[in-house]
């Protein structure tokens, strides 16, 4: 049974707090780089929702939305919580379906559902940069601390991005300042998926729950502990803990720059 006193340590948090100081270094950043304004994906998610609201405080103006469904693979639900983020905050947006940008690469490329995924999380970010470029916009990575920490987003793909102001914060914690912003109850607790094939949801192909990941990163992470220390405060099961851990290693070339040889 998952120790739920591990599992408050990191939900209470001052989110009035988190959001002031995202909105800073928000401000902070448009300004060193002599931006325009502030783009994103949006996907019907928690954690582009919270990127949006955050925008519309004080951004609301120089900011664009891109919500870019594959018709094919995308369920209809997330591109309608999508448009229900816009239609509440108000910010700009635009809608691109990238199903024939995806079919276009798939005729010269010899068959993979998993490599076609990722394909489709990189074809997202081009089209962010192609905007960001032409209004002089930075572009918000919507990585969350857990996710981050493990590897769960595509190289390249939705780990690319200009400033990422929600790394800090474990999914428990984005859902936590979700419900401070004003995130409508459905977003927040729906199960998170980055859709990058049919079916697609997080816990699932991770293969433990975001209460897990989160307590087994707040022990490994912030706490110093061991895995045996881990086991003993969380109450996992160790296979869980190692797993996490061992996604956590697997994935360090995902937030390292590129390696190159030493030479002397």
């Amino acid at each position: 049974m998952l120790n739920q006193e591990i599992v408050e340590q990191i939900k209470n948090q001052d989110y009035a707090k988190i959001t002031d100081e995202i909105e800073n270094f928000l401000s902070e950043q448009i300004e060193k780089s002599n931006a325009k304004g502030l783009i994103l994906g949006l996907s019907g998610g928690v954690d582009s929702a919270v990127l949006a609201y955050l925008c519309k405080r004080k951004f609301k103006e120089k900011t664009l939305a891109l919500i870019m469904p594959d018709t094919a693979i995308t369920p209809k639900i997330e591109t309608e919580d999508a448009l229900k983020m816009i239609s509440l905050t108000g910010i700009e947006y635009k809608l691109i379906d990238i199903q024939p940008i995806v079919n276009e690469f798939s005729m010269y490329l010899e068959p993979n559902d998993w490599a076609k995924g990722n394909l489709r999380a990189r074809i997202r970010t081009d089209i962010l940069y192609y905007y960001a470029n032409a209004k002089n916009y930075l572009v918000l990575g919507s990585s969350d601390k857990s996710e981050y920490l493990i590897g769960y987003f595509t190289k390249y793909g939705d780990g690319a991005s200009d400033i990422t102001p929600i790394i800090s914060l474990y999914k428990l914690q984005v859902r936590g300042i979700a419900k401070y912003l004003g995130v409508p109850e459905q977003v927040i607790a729906k199960k998170s998926s980055p859709h990058l094939w049919k079916e697609h949801e997080a816990e699932s192909e991770i293969g433990a729950s975001y209460e897990e990941i989160d307590s087994v990163l707040h022990c490994i992470f912030d706490k110093k502990l061991s895995i045996e220390e881990t086991v003993e405060t969380t109450q996992i099961e160790k296979s869980i803990v190692e797993k996490i851990v061992q996604l956590n290693k697997n994935s360090e070339h995902k937030r390292l720059p590129a390696q190159k040889p030493d030479r002397e």
